[in-house]
């Protein structure tokens, strides 16, 4: 296969409508369901209903990781050139019989490509979430969202397109595929953003201190994930076998070379073979900055539960924190369980969504006490809704 065969960009347009055909189906019933309904109401399910699928899609972007499916069709968009492994199988299998266990497969290849296909349709939604949006501003129709805000979705989702292309084709580049990740999470949060602020919710008050524990929760959960992203794109899962102690010590041999961002998998900077202690350093860290994630969530989840009207958005940090600890916890005890994995990559989306929302709803006790009103322009100003 010629590096013109890697990236031959015929099938893309195949790829689009495959991605059509598999919005269609939820466009479809989105239509009929809310026939009836107002346009902002049909906005607004259609923003939940993309986020739902995004979720979703998250999940099987981490079971396709997870199983070693990244590279299942070699080049992008389509798989040797064709539109689906159907039209590859010969490729696939001498690939399969060279090597029974390696990359590609054609498990491996359906899975990918279904992930690429689903990705698409998680596209199409999008770009019809702006389209709308913007059809009804242009109709000065008002809406609870700005039509920049499914913009910025749009423009985010084709940035984490092509880091899944790049993906591909830099053959599963450490830095690549941990931006893929947090790109995929980016998109979560938007889309959560205008959910809330369609959804009309009145705004919660809570204390300043809770509100900035808020912030630090949310800032802390994304360097985490980037660590937890790091060590999975490394393949540093196992690199502790055990568990509370890691290879029977309580700080292991580490060499930092893992950290080095501009590495080919496997090598560290320079080249050379990347030695274990520094997956076991990756592994460590990530681990070691759990327990301090996981005490700044708890403490703010269970802060939330006395809060009015935020009992829920504490319940869910504290049942997360729980399910996360289980699973990455199964994950070194059990030797790495798909499941566990795929739940555990799962529980950091849910987390992310449901900070998101408790950011958007509260705002701090003493701007609420305040008797003059939020000017335009302000943070909060989108967010209220209309008397």
């Amino acid at each position: 296969m010629t590096d013109a065969d890697l990236y031959n960009l015929q099938p893309v347009f195949h790829l689009m409508g495959v991605g059509l055909a598999v919005a269609a189906l939820p466009l479809a019933w989105l239509a009929w369901r809310q026939r009836h309904a107002a346009p902002s109401r049909r906005l607004q399910a259609l923003t939940v209903l993309t986020l739902f699928l995004t979720f979703d899609l998250v999940l099987f972007g981490a079971f396709t990781r997870l199983t070693d499916s990244g590279l299942g069709c070699p080049d992008w968009p389509g798989c040797y050139g064709s539109a689906s492994p159907v039209g590859a199988q010969a490729h696939i299998t001498a690939a399969q019989t060279a090597m029974p266990t390696g990359p590609v497969t054609h498990s491996k290849a359906w899975v990918e490509m279904i992930h690429r296909y689903l990705a698409t349709g998680v596209g199409v939604l999008i770009l019809t979430l702006a389209a709308m949006t913007w059809w009804q501003r242009l109709r000065q129709a008002t809406s609870a969202v700005s039509p920049w805000w499914p913009t910025l979705t749009l423009v985010w989702v084709c940035l984490q397109g092509a880091f899944g292309a790049l993906t591909v084709t830099m053959k599963l580049f450490p830095v690549i595929v941990t931006l893929h990740l947090m790109f995929g999470m980016g998109l979560l949060a938007l889309l959560m953003v205008q959910a809330v602020r369609y959804d009309g919710w009145q705004s919660r008050t809570v204390p300043p201190l809770l509100r900035k524990g808020l912030w630090l929760a949310f800032g802390l959960l994304w360097v985490q994930i980037a660590l937890g992203g790091w060590v999975s794109t490394n393949y540093a899962v196992l690199a502790c076998p055990d568990f509370p102690t890691c290879h029977g010590q309580w700080v292991p041999e580490m060499n930092m070379q893992g950290f080095a961002l501009w590495r080919e998998l496997g090598l560290a900077a320079d080249g050379q073979i990347l030695p274990f202690a520094a997956l076991s350093a990756l592994h460590f860290v990530h681990r070691s900055a759990a327990w301090v994630v996981l005490a700044v969530l708890v403490a703010v989840g269970w802060r939330l539960r006395r809060v009015p009207g935020m009992q829920r958005a504490g319940q869910c940090l504290l049942a997360l924190s729980a399910l996360q600890l289980l699973t990455g916890v199964s994950n070194v005890v059990f030797e790495w369980p798909l499941i566990a994995a795929v739940l555990h990559t799962g529980g950091a989306a849910a987390m992310v969504v449901s900070l998101t929302w408790a950011l958007s709803i509260s705002r701090s006790a003493i701007f609420v006490a305040s008797d003059a009103p939020p000017k335009a322009g302000h943070p909060s100003f989108d967010s209220r809704p209309a008397a």
